[in-house]
């Protein structure tokens, strides 16, 4: 809510500075009767009124004050009004918000409909990630077999190096790594997400603690009625410094 204060805030002070010049402006070019100088003014004052001052920022102004909501409260601040629902769907507004809370790696990327639809549909592929290493620190089978595609071309890769392929062979290697010890609470960072229309891949790094070395991580998805399902995952130990001294230039 402090990003939506802020915002708004920026906004009234924007909108106070350009009605204040441009009312200074439009008083002294008025060379008229006093009768046709007040007629105007009652028809300016309610234009003014009829109309939303963010219209009167220029784009530049917007976009900046915009760049200050998260995703939440632009979703708010589109539900005020007709005004302020078409300043918060700006395309430019969702690409920097994309770019702040995901990556700029992107930037020559021209979504088919647009940021904010690329950005809700980055956010939901990003949730159904989280979701499964909640499986993992749960150890549930039943969900995990449900989180997969079944398809013979699913792939998975454990930190061991063994690649798995088939789903069959996939879920009897989950049950077999459930089966030892507790659950793992990994700690993800650096995510970056990549989409297409029905495919989506994730690389990431996961911690067990921060004070170890992070395994890389990707995980491919692909969507199926209305849902997206693992068909891929890779999970491999980053090396030390040391270890990769100690390798050719091919691993």
């Amino acid at each position: 809510m402090d990003n939506l204060y802020i915002a708004v805030f920026i906004t009234a002070f924007s909108c106070f500075f350009v009605f204040f010049f441009t009312s200074k402006s439009r008083k002294s070019n008025y060379e008229m009767p006093v009768v046709v100088m007040e007629r105007n003014n009652n028809n300016n004052n309610n234009q003014t009124a009829g109309g939303s001052m963010m219209e009167q920022l220029v784009p530049e102004i917007t976009t900046h004050t915009l760049s200050y909501l998260d995703y939440p409260s632009l979703c708010r601040l589109s539900m005020t009004n007709s005004s302020m629902r078409k300043a918060a769907n700006d395309d430019t507004a969702w690409k920097a918000l994309y770019r702040k809370d995901f990556t700029v790696e992107q930037d020559n990327v021209i979504p088919p409909n647009g940021w904010k639809a690329y950005y809700a549909a980055t956010r939901a592929i990003v949730n159904v990630n989280a979701e499964f290493y909640d499986i993992i620190r749960d150890r549930s089978l039943p969900a995990m077999r449900r989180f997969w595609l079944q398809a013979d071309y699913v792939k998975c890769i454990h930190s061991t190096g063994e690649l798995l392929t088939g789903y069959d062979a996939v879920m009897q290697s989950w049950q077999l790594a459930f089966s030892w010890g507790q659950g793992v609470a990994f700690q993800v960072q650096n995510l970056r997400a990549r989409l297409l229309t029905d495919m989506a891949w994730l690389t990431m790094k996961t911690y067990v603690d921060m004070e170890t070395e992070p395994f890389h991580v990707t995980n491919v998805y692909e969507f199926h009625n209305g849902q997206w399902f693992l068909v891929h995952h890779h999970n491999s130990l980053m090396l030390t410094d040391a270890e990769l001294q100690n390798q050719n230039g091919f691993g």
